[in-house]
């Protein structure tokens, strides 16, 4: 195992951006392996799982730093080692010191939020020690050091995630007094008080966690999670028209395939009907991206074609492929012309973007919509995007030289695909 960690870790050898996600799938398969030594030999498992660690530091200067897959790799050992010591009845202090340790000499960025994984792996007693570890530090941390607040700030978050783990409300309760209170722990108390079947205390807390919420220039991450808990605290209390309420609301502020599942979760059987009207009429309104997705997932094509016909190519050219893409396609056999603008707008939006990388993307996408133009019998469109192409981009040649292929008829779908290209390369059978 040892020389199997050494060999996955590639000493000597830089990884590079593009290298990383194959790496640590290979160091995935190794870990896997010491993984299922807890349960035969826990011990034997801890000492590896340690030799991991070490060696992942010691790589740590050989690897791209721009990708999170290592250090989310690296997460992960940390974690198997706290549940090997565990199986191996270890000393529970002495693990919760040395994660700390770990956590507090972070050079390289593993251990940013460990807490929150970490906490899984310990058993009751070893939550315990790591919240007497943790809570110590914390202690010895004025408030009022100006220099010292991340410190303190960063201690009050490992404990946050523990006081959750353990279900201590009271406690959790007592450091946001001694900290600053936010939606999270809003959003963490309410889901303690949930699991204990307290609701009413709950929606106090959610409540709470919203007005916080409002405060927000740009919202936090946990306001989308606090109001659908408000939805289901309000069903649980026998408040589902109260419930329907509030969803129709998030609804009407953003329509989106999200809001509108949301929506209809809260709507009596018997009125889904006229609420699936209602809010096809409000998503009229809505931002385009998000109606896009939403008529596709709804199939409300018609309402669908009337808006990609009203926007204009610049607003569609803004918008992602992911989401323009498939409404292409949907719309190629039956709304040729809706069809064509939206392939239009996917190259050129390529184009405009200078990524070269994707001309074969553009050139398919501009292929189609020759297509769609000529099934409409739009012609004249086609020509003018031809003629703006050749003014605009003449001098992307990586690209104009498949165009011109393409606009004299010999287009992408027509070429030779790579795997066609290398079947060629091989001798026919009987040849001499």
């Amino acid at each position: 195992m040892d020389r199997a960690i050494e060999a996955a870790l590639q000493p000597g050898g830089f990884i590079s951006y593009g290298a990383g996600s194959s790496f640590v799938s290979g160091l995935e398969e190794v870990r896997n392996e010491v993984e299922k030594m807890i349960s035969v030999d826990a011990a034997r498992a801890t000492v590896l799982y340690e030799t991991f660690i070490a060696g992942c530091y010691e790589k740590a200067e050989e690897i791209d730093g721009s990708s999170g897959e290592f250090g989310m790799f690296v997460e992960s050992l940390f974690c198997g080692w706290a549940r090997a010591r565990v199986a191996a009845g270890a000393d529970r202090d002495e693990t919760a010191r040395t994660l700390f340790a770990w956590m507090d000499e972070d050079t390289y960025g593993f251990c940013h939020q460990l807490e929150r994984e970490a906490v899984k792996a310990f058993d009751k007693e070893g939550l315990a020690a790591f919240e007497r570890q943790v809570r110590a530090r914390f202690d010895e941390t004025p408030a009022q050091e100006n220099d010292r607040a991340y410190v303190r700030r960063r201690k009050g978050e490992v404990l946050r995630a523990i006081y959750a783990q353990q279900g201590d409300v009271a406690a959790y309760v007592a450091l946001c007094e001694k900290t600053e209170l936010s939606p999270a722990d809003s959003l963490a108390v309410a889901t303690m008080l949930k699991t204990r079947r307290k609701p009413d205390e709950a929606l106090a807390w959610v409540e709470r966690g919203l007005s916080l919420e409002k405060k927000h220039p740009h919202g936090s991450m946990a306001g989308h999670d606090l109001a659908k808990l408000k939805r289901e605290l309000l069903t649980k209390l026998g408040r589902g028209g109260d419930a329907l309420e509030e969803a129709w609301a998030e609804f009407h502020e953003h329509p989106s395939t999200y809001s509108y599942e949301e929506l209809m979760r809260f709507v009596p059987k018997a009125e889904r009907a006229a609420w699936h009207t209602k809010a096809m009429e409000e998503a009229e309104h809505g931002d385009l991206s998000s109606v896009i997705e939403l008529w596709l997932k709804t199939k409300e094509i018609e309402r669908l074609v009337a808006r990609l016909r009203k926007a204009t190519d610049a607003e569609i050219e803004d918008l992602s492929h992911y989401t323009t893409e498939p409404a292409a396609k949907r719309l190629a056999k039956d709304h040729a012309d809706v069809a064509a603008k939206v392939y239009r707008a996917l190259g050129m939006r390529i184009l405009k973007a200078k990524k070269s990388k994707y001309y074969y993307a553009a050139l398919s996408n501009f292929e189609e919509a020759k297509h769609c133009y000529r099934r409409a019998g739009f012609e004249a469109q086609w020509d003018a995007l031809v003629a703006e192409v050749r003014k605009e981009h003449q001098r992307k040649l990586g690209f104009m030289d498949g165009f011109e292929k393409l606009v004299a008829g010999r287009g992408p779908s027509q070429e030779p695909s790579f795997l066609e290209r290398a079947r060629g390369r091989w001798p026919k059978r009987g040849d001499s």
